[in-house]
């Protein structure tokens, strides 16, 4: 991400800049400039949220998604057009949807609360995911937001029945000369039997295909996509995984997870759910999902736990930070925003620490573990499937950096935590959003906090 003036513009429409701060021994804290004037966008609050933001790196328009509405903003952040994706008559219980089958459930006027915003560059569109009828998308022109599609009618057009705007989160894979994938992950609110809490959809050329949004393989035993077993739930009624941030890299696509576990305290007879902080990791060609990996990532400093992920970025190294992790400088690092404990997911505390990972090496954490396993040591450890008493499998092959698992030891859970280096903390307020970039060889992190400062 280059932070050209026009994309410093719409900074300002999730946070003023109110304090100015580094975190680089080598810089000196610049001057405050409280009445420099800023852009800003506003919208009659009666109108609702604002959910999510894009901007295309081409041409520096904003797409702003919020609750019933998609606006389209020029990068000085006057409107250009505008798109109402509802109220409509819905019921959150109606399954399939009451556009496609009569619901016995009542009807009211329900808002549309934007989910999931992504652009796809390839053909020209915006994918636009809403909480009507249990998450359906629509796919508008770029130019003038004019709807290109809305498939409705097969459950596969079904993402997620949760109303929270933070409940999905898309990568897109992208090919030179075939239709590209929707990698696609979503809380699934009790409703395992509906909803796969991830998997990968076909993006087809036309936006009315009939194949839009399909599972890019599925039969009667193997499809892409992971299942919540419905026998966790009885473990843990209120059991979710929570999708914070994803992206591609290399062979593989990896989404950040927050997600509860039940663990037995030291010294104690009985267990007690906390949240654990997981990173997911699948190859982009695997079809049956045979790779899907997931690790616990966390962040300590003098003493103190800090394992709530809040917020991800990824970015490259750069060569100064590169230097001092003994790594290059296009290697990726993940920018990682955690709050202290582990206990409390909707009320986080106010403790929080900015840390980073060098991707690389949590990769060969994941390697390491998938050589023992094959190895037939341990147990596939993947709590939420019910699993852990479930012994690897031994089988003669070679792991290397691009395994993509097989029919057996998949999926897999990784026990041991890998930890995060700790380069900023915040003690009174809490950090809860993060971007990163290179410049003149420097890291950059542009951090956001719970009282709307962002400090650079």
């Amino acid at each position: 991400l280059i932070m050209s003036p026009a994309m410093w513009k719409w900074t300002c429409l999730v946070s003023h800049l109110l304090l100015s701060t580094t975190v680089s021994p080598l810089s000196r804290q610049q001057p405050l400039h409280p009445k420099r004037p800023f852009i800003t966008f506003t919208r009659d609050q009666a109108e609702g949220n604002f959910n999510h933001l894009v901007v295309d790196e081409r041409t520096g328009h904003i797409y702003l998604g919020a609750v019933n509405r998609i606006y389209k903003l020029s990068s000085d952040l006057k409107v250009m057009v505008t798109h109402q994706t509802g109220p409509e008559e819905d019921n959150p219980k109606c399954y399939p949807p009451s556009v496609v089958q009569t619901c016995n459930e009542p009807l009211t006027r329900t808002n549309n609360i934007n989910k999931m915003l992504l652009i796809d560059y390839k053909e020209n569109r915006l994918i636009a995911c809403g909480s009507l009828y249990q998450g359906i998308c629509k796919l508008l022109r770029l130019d003038d937001l004019f709807k290109l599609g809305e498939p409705y009618h097969k459950k596969e057009h079904y993402l997620s029945g949760v109303n929270e705007s933070g409940s999905v989160f898309g990568v897109i894979v992208s090919y030179s000369n075939m239709d590209d994938k929707l990698f696609i992950a979503t809380a699934v609110d009790g409703k395992p039997e509906y909803f796969p809490t991830i998997s990968s959809r076909k993006l087809t050329k036309n936006s009315e295909a009939d194949g839009m949004f399909a599972y890019v393989f599925h039969d009667e035993f193997v499809a892409s996509m992971i299942k919540i077993p419905s026998d966790t739930f009885t473990i843990i009624p209120d059991f979710d995984i929570y999708y914070i941030y994803g992206f591609s890299s290399g062979n593989f696509v990896y989404f950040l997870t927050l997600q509860p576990e039940m663990i037995s305290p030291p010294g104690s007879t009985t267990k007690e759910q906390v949240y654990t902080s997981k990173l997911v990791r699948l190859c982009k060609e695997d079809t049956a999902f045979n790779s899907y990996v997931e690790v616990p990532v966390g962040c300590e400093k003098n003493g103190v736990e800090y394992r709530l992920l809040q917020a991800a970025y990824l970015s490259k190294a750069g060569s100064i930070l590169a230097r001092s992790l003994g790594v290059g400088p296009e290697d990726d690092i993940l920018f990682t925003v955690f709050s202290k404990g582990q206990k409390r997911k909707m009320k986080s505390l106010d403790e929080s620490a900015l840390c980073i990972f060098v991707l690389k090496k949590i990769n060969d954490r994941i390697k390491d573990r998938l050589q023992s396993c094959y190895r037939g040591e341990g147990t596939l450890d993947l709590a939420w499937l019910k699993v852990k008493d479930i012994p690897c499998s031994s089988a003669l092959l070679t792991i290397d950096d691009n395994f993509c698992g097989l029919d057996m030891n998949a999926p897999l859970g990784v026990s041991s935590m890998v930890r995060g280096l700790p380069i900023f903390t915040e003690d009174g307020d809490r950090m809860t959003s993060v971007i990163a970039y290179v410049y003149k060889n420097h890291s950059l992190a542009f951090v956001g906090t719970k009282s709307g400062k962002l400090k650079k």
